[in-house]
């Protein structure tokens, strides 16, 4: 990368999902970044319930409901315009495996398609950048282990709609690829074990005793907050455009993982794992669903990550601290 690509400066980034730990973490990454003149943080709830530091110069926090488009609109060509925001960074989507329904959809996939058709014909921004999920990946015994770009879709009707929500929002994005006037990134990312992501598996290992079906030790790859942010920074000052698989610094077996955060590994018949789970969910609230995740506990599926590394220059380098390490 030539000296004269890395210092281009950019006047404007906005940043949705400002409450998230990634929102968080990117808006405070891309303050310390000089290339960057001003961070636009879009919330759902008031900036003394998001950000510590939502005073902070350069930056601006807007509270905006991203399922009503009128504000979407108001949000872009008010605040957005004014600041000469180039990069939009989209992060919003709803956490939780439990949440569901048309409020969902229409934040996971309206506010998508809208944001993308605001951006279409904003007068300043430029690139689109969509934070998207390794989840949209098909996993089986007769895949590769090593998921490309090209990997299969999982386009299950009988997925649940956290991951069928997140593959619609992915697929209009790299439609609109060819389409649209604006340089759009995908950057499909390996699952941030840490809390507050909605990672299925932090809040699987949130249990003192982890079942696991019986005969099967899947290779998984996690990647950390450090390196997400890092990848979404690389996004922000690339020229290109395109899907990137992003991964993490982490690939290990189920079983050292569950060895690693300091828990109780039982393998038990895999017609067990449905219902155990099920009473989890019933009587201590917690999220993780098997049936969503029954495909990664019996096969592996790692990200491939050499496009990102020649293209954005991403590598991970961060591992997860695991407790027991």
């Amino acid at each position: 990368m030539s000296a004269a690509r890395e210092l281009r400066k950019v006047a404007g980034v906005l940043v949705t999902g400002a409450e998230t730990p990634i929102g968080e973490m990117l808006i405070r990454s891309l303050l310390a970044d000089e290339r960057v003149g001003h961070v636009l943080a879009v919330g759902y709830r008031p900036p003394e319930e998001s950000l510590p530091f939502a005073h902070a110069r350069r930056l601006t926090y807007v509270q905006v409901d991203l399922v009503r488009e009128r504000r979407t609109h108001d949000l872009l060509f008010g605040p957005a315009r004014d600041l000469g925001v180039e990069v939009v960074i989209h992060t919003a989507m709803a956490r939780s495996a439990a949440a569901e329904g048309k409020r969902i959809h229409a934040l996971n996939v309206d506010a998508t398609r809208s944001l993308i058709q605001l951006c279409e014909r904003h007068p300043t921004i430029r690139r689109f950048v969509l934070r998207s999920y390794a989840d949209v990946y098909s996993v089986a015994h007769d895949l590769p282990i090593l998921i490309a770009e090209d990997h299969p879709l999982n386009l299950s009707s009988g997925a649940p709609q956290w991951i069928r929500d997140r593959v619609e929002a992915d697929l209009y994005a790299c439609v609109q690829m060819g389409l649209s006037r604006l340089q759009i990134l995908v950057l499909r990312m390996a699952e941030v074990l840490a809390p507050g992501t909605g990672s299925q598996l932090f809040d699987y290992l949130e249990s003192p005793v982890c079942f696991r079906p019986m005969g099967y030790d899947p290779m998984i790859n996690f990647i950390s907050l450090k390196d997400s942010t890092a990848a979404l920074e690389a996004a922000v000052h690339t020229d290109a455009q395109g899907v990137f698989n992003i991964g993490g610094a982490d690939t290990l077996p189920l079983s050292m993982c569950i060895d690693k955060w300091g828990r109780l590994g039982i393998p038990v018949p895999g017609s067990w794992m449905t219902p155990l789970y099920r009473w989890r969910r019933r009587f201590r609230g917690h999220d993780f669903r098997y049936g969503m995740n029954r495909r990664r506990f019996h096969y592996s599926g790692v990200l491939d990550g050499r496009r990102a590394r020649s293209v954005l220059g991403y590598t991970p380098s961060n591992p997860i601290s695991w407790p027991t390490s």
